[in-house]
């Protein structure tokens, strides 16, 4: 909890010292208000006298006036304090997990980063609030009580001081049992939070499969797990309030017994004794909030220490130390950035000559290949073996790579390693002849256009969602976009066009809509390198053959104008997306286990083999007018 209070209190010094400060001048005036009402009992009600009973009222009439104007400004400061640091907290938060890499949010977990920027920063909020407006109250009022009662009479004092004592002692005693039970209950939100993620997210599926009553039930276990725990804690709460109130009512009754004898004796007047219960009772309450105030704290310092947990996690994928990639005099066109910073068109030879052509750039050893993955092996923490094994490949700029193989092959962690999603464990991956260690990752990322296996689109207009990429992208930029991802004709028919909406995931569009916008979006700013992970899984063959045509069409008029083409790498399962590649990769069990064309790969790798003879493809074909198997036309309607 310090080290929030550390970090984002600076801005906030003012409102967190003059706080308390108010308060504490409110406390002052509620000690004071014992020994009024005592005068006004012993000099007013005693000798049946008015004047002093008006006199008493007015002052405390004026001390209440004065403590609520201070009471006010603490409030003021208390919201203005916690509010601001919440804010600042989660702004923070939310900027440090953007920052994070893929495997420091697998680490984490989606569900619980969610809780830590809700739940428990309003958690933290809660206690700076009350932190202002009640430590400095409560635990002032019990000591300065206390001291009063003792200055009226150490005997009664002691009375006082030994309720107090077994108060304090049951309230140390039911707060340490309950505070392992305010930690498990924030884990168990965690969980309440990852069902309702996974409920609310796939409700068409749990839908589709009539799951509802056993994600009704999943829910309910977790909500009953977590409220168990919860009404465990409330059983251990329950007994401070009944033996707190409990111990200060015989505390008054002894005082009132010994006080009353003190009385006729002449020791002590009424008012005193008044004065002294009053005390007695502001002190035992003051415990009972204090107590309360033990339990927010508890629930905070939880709170705190796995906010802190997240913003301590230092992202394992930075940029330190990498410089910005300057941009060769004379190039223009897609390469340039709207920063200013180009990029290097790899598309020149290493002595300065441009490419001639698509067809020339694979025999070619000394142009800069677009990609390059050098003995290339990545592990997941803890995994017991590489997800990735050994790759090496090379992709020259036009060229399309194609990546196939079954599920949990590798293919998409593979390609997760170029735009350092994850770093390589072993082995080097190099973009544009550059290791990516050595690129800025704003850079890298406008190089490399990546679009992931899930389709996803946030909620604002098909527009707001295109220019991710290239914030100054004009109308013409975009459309080319949707053109090139066979969107065009869609987005068109819709009244709005480009500034049609987009509910949040795209839940307004089908599965192959949101496909084709991801695929236009990465496309806007023209990448160098443009990756697909099974990004045409939800299209139909036929567009997803007009896709490949339209790709392939852009590479050439990119390099008969004078521009780097780009290089393409296609996750695929089906055979017919990756056939026509330049390079196909074959991959099992993280394993490269079959490198080259599609003829290549007919003769001499078994696995391949197996792939196409499953898919009925012998007979298929991607070039525009041929013909495709029968097995082929059923499999994709």
């Amino acid at each position: 909890m310090f080290k929030l209070l550390k970090r984002f209190g600076g801005s906030y010094r003012a409102n967190l010292v003059l706080g308390p400060l108010c308060k504490l001048i409110e406390v002052v005036f509620d000690l004071f208000t014992p020994i009024i009402v005592a005068y006004m009992i012993d000099a007013g009600v005693g000798t049946h006298s008015v004047q002093p009973v008006l006199a008493g009222g007015g002052i405390l009439l004026a001390m209440a006036a004065v403590a609520i104007l201070f009471a006010l400004a603490c409030q003021k400061m208390a919201s203005r304090a916690s509010q601001g640091m919440g804010t600042s907290i989660r702004h923070s938060l939310y900027e440090h997990i953007n920052a994070l890499s893929h495997a420091d949010l697998d680490r984490f977990g989606t569900p619980s980063l969610t809780t830590r920027i809700t739940n428990d920063v309003n958690q933290v909020q809660l206690a700076i609030a009350l932190g202002i407006r009640q430590l400095m109250r409560w635990p002032f009022l019990a000591v300065g009580s206390l001291v009063a009662a003792l200055a009226i009479d150490v005997r009664l004092g002691l009375i006082f001081v030994v309720s107090m004592a077994v108060v304090g002692c049951l309230f140390w005693f039911v707060m340490k049992a309950c505070i392992p039970y305010y930690r498990s209950m924030q884990a168990k939100l965690d969980r309440i939070a990852l069902i309702v993620r996974e409920g609310l997210s796939g409700v068409r599926v749990v839908r589709a499969f009539v799951r509802e009553g056993h994600e009704r039930r999943r829910l309910a276990d977790a909500a009953q797990d977590q409220a168990a725990t919860a009404i465990a804690v409330g059983r251990l709460s329950s007994v401070l309030n009944p033996v707190t109130f409990l111990v200060m009512y015989l505390a008054v009754c002894a005082i009132l017994w010994s006080g009353g004898i003190q009385v006729n004796i002449g020791e002590l007047t009424q008012g005193q004794v008044v004065a002294f219960v009053s005390y007695m009772t502001q002190a035992l309450l003051s415990i009972v909030y204090v107590a309360n105030l033990v339990v927010v704290f508890t629930k905070a310092s939880a709170s705190a220490a796995r906010v802190n947990e997240v913003l301590a996690c230092q992202p394992s994928v930075t940029d330190e130390g990498a410089e910005p990639v300057e941009m060769p005099a004379g190039l223009t066109g897609a390469a340039e950035r709207a920063d200013g910073v180009g990029l290097p068109d790899a598309a020149e030879r290493a002595d300065g000559a441009g490419l001639p052509d698509t067809a020339e750039q694979a025999g070619t050893s000394k142009r800069i290949p677009t990609l390059a993955l050098r003995n290339v092996s990545f592990a997941y923490p803890g995994a017991a073996a590489d997800a990735v094994h050994d790759a090496t490949l090379t992709l020259m700029p036009g060229q399309t790579l194609g990546v196939i193989g079954g599920t949990g092959s590798g293919k998409s962690t593979l390609v997760s390693l170029i735009p350092r999603l994850y770093d390589a464990t072993e082995g080097a991956v190099e973009v544009l002849g550059r290791d990516v260690r050595a690129w800025q990752l704003k850079q890298l990322r406008q190089v490399v256009g990546m679009v992931p296996q899930q389709a996803m689109l946030v909620s604002g207009t098909i527009r707001s969602n295109l220019i991710w990429r290239d914030a100054k992208a004009t109308d013409d930029d975009l459309w080319r976009a949707l053109e090139l991802a066979q969107a065009a004709e869609f987005v068109r028919a819709l009244a709005d066009g480009l500034d049609a909406p987009v509910e949040a995931s795209g839940k307004n569009f089908s599965g192959g809509q949101r496909q084709r916008l991801t695929i236009a979006r990465a496309l806007v700013g023209a990448p160098k390198l443009l990756i697909l992970d099974d990004s045409a899984s939800a299209l139909d063959y036929k567009t997803d053959a007009a896709l490949r045509v339209a790709l392939a069409s852009y590479g050439r008029d990119a390099a008969a104008s004078g521009e780097m083409p780009p290089a393409v790498v296609v996750v695929s399962q089906r055979v017919a997306s990756v056939r026509a590649a330049d390079l196909i990769c074959v991959m099992r069990r993280g394993n490269v286990v079959g490198l080259g064309t599609h003829d290549e790969l007919v003769r001499t790798c078994a696995i391949y083999q197996e792939i196409c003879a499953s898919q009925g493809v012998e007979d298929e074909t991607v070039s525009p007018g041929t013909t495709v198997s029968r097995h082929e036309e059923v499999r994709h309607g």
